[in-house]
């Protein structure tokens, strides 16, 4: 099973590990991450975050998170994925994405599952607003998100995308 969802509802990270294990005998490892929306201040001495929005072009979001998944097929011998990942107003605590990666080894599955995550947070066209007491605004992505994707050569081209 390789799948990948873009929904504004929460999920359940042990129903997916689950069925990406079910009926079969060839998985030997499942790793799963599940991203949560934290309160910390964007930066020393700002407010913390009450809301975080996600926005997101359906299409693209779901086409371009499903090339991901074929990159990673294609590095590694998974078995199974499954990439959920939150659209809409989620608070601190609520959970963002879910990467679940079924292989026969934990090595392919660990590193499958980093090399995903490490695309989402740079590639994945989905655009997020912080809101705290100071005031809204657009969150960039992160110079140490890019270096964690340069080290499996891809060089990131979403940097001043309004990410």
């Amino acid at each position: 099973m390789f799948e990948v969802r873009i929904q504004a509802e929460a999920f359940d990270s042990a129903q997916a590990a689950q069925r990406l294990r079910a009926g079969r005998r060839d998985v030997g490892a499942v790793v799963v991450f599940e991203g949560v929306c934290r309160e910390e201040a964007p930066a020393p001495g700002q407010a913390g975050v009450q809301t975080l929005e996600l926005e997101h072009y359906p299409e693209m979001t779901r086409a371009s998170i499903e090339a991901m998944v074929e990159q990673a097929r294609a590095r590694w011998p998974l078995l199974g994925a499954l990439v959920v990942h939150r659209v809409g107003v989620l608070c601190p605590g609520d959970p963002i994405v879910l990467v679940a990666v079924a292989s026969s080894h934990r090595h392919a599955a660990f590193e499958a599952c980093a090399f995903l995550m490490d695309y989402l947070k740079t590639q994945a066209p989905l655009w997020k607003k912080e809101t705290t007491a100071e005031g809204a605004r657009w969150v960039d992505a992160r110079e140490a998100d890019d270096a964690a994707l340069a080290r499996w050569g891809v060089r990131s081209d979403n940097r001043d995308a309004g990410r």
